[in-house]
């Protein structure tokens, strides 16, 4: 059923949260894992940006770390890094989704998002309207730790 899974991710803990499920998915389909980071840019004046987070490159090697243990693992995985104007990520995760045909999105439900209080988190709200494709949202917090069984449920379900 699913060929090309998109993980998208900010580097965060809840991002992080989703990655067994995307990794579970992707090992039982024997599908592709794409892992999708948009760093997001404020545009300034005269055309130059910066990024939105100050550790930037730090989340970045963290990401591709984890990148390659999931390619250690025997997982057709590969890294992303994208760019877009900040409050952009969505739109820009949707777009690689499109291009890459992808089947499903797996998203955490809350990252560096700047307005706290969001129910979901902005980018997934946003990516829950604008994806081309089934998306995933894994809830954030200590009761939403995956199980075992969660996880071989996951799998097995597709």
């Amino acid at each position: 059923m699913f060929k090309t899974i998109l993980w998208a991710t900010d580097g965060s803990a809840t991002a992080d949260r989703a990655l067994p499920y995307a990794k579970a998915l992707a090992a039982s389909e024997g599908a592709k894992l794409l892992v999708i980071h948009c760093k997001e840019i404020i545009v300034g004046g005269r055309g130059s940006g910066y990024p939105v987070l100050a550790d930037e490159e730090d989340i970045v090697a963290k990401i591709n770390g984890q990148v390659e243990e999931l390619k250690a693992g025997g997982v057709n995985a590969a890294l992303e890094v994208i760019s877009g104007v900040a409050s952009g990520a969505a739109h820009a995760i949707a777009d690689v989704a499109h291009d890459q045909h992808a089947d499903l999105i797996v998203v955490g439900t809350r990252g560096h998002a700047p307005v706290a209080g969001l129910l979901v988190g902005s980018v997934t709200q946003r990516l829950l309207h604008v994806a081309p494709c089934p998306v995933l949202a894994v809830p954030g917090g200590k009761h939403a730790e995956p199980s075992e069984h969660a996880l071989e449920t996951t799998a097995a379900s597709h």
